[in-house]
């Protein structure tokens, strides 16, 4: 499965808690949040569409980073 990376324009906990929240609601996925970096990075079967709406409905500034390598 591949690991993609986004940018999330996340300042506080608050924020990634926002994320963790919407992610959770569309099922399906594994992530980690890197907050200091505003990072995001998704295990999921979703398309890369999919999972970029779904970022941008906690009303931050999201963009694709692109596919990370599995390490």
């Amino acid at each position: 499965m591949p690991k993609h990376e986004f940018f999330v324009d996340m300042t506080c906990e608050g924020c990634s808690n926002a994320v963790t929240r919407v992610l959770h609601r569309l099922g399906g996925v594994n992530f980690d949040i890197d907050l200091p970096n505003k990072k995001v990075y998704i295990d999921s079967e979703h398309n890369v569409d999919t999972l970029l709406e779904t970022l941008k409905k906690t009303g931050k500034n999201a963009s694709y980073l692109g596919e990370k390598s599995a390490q």
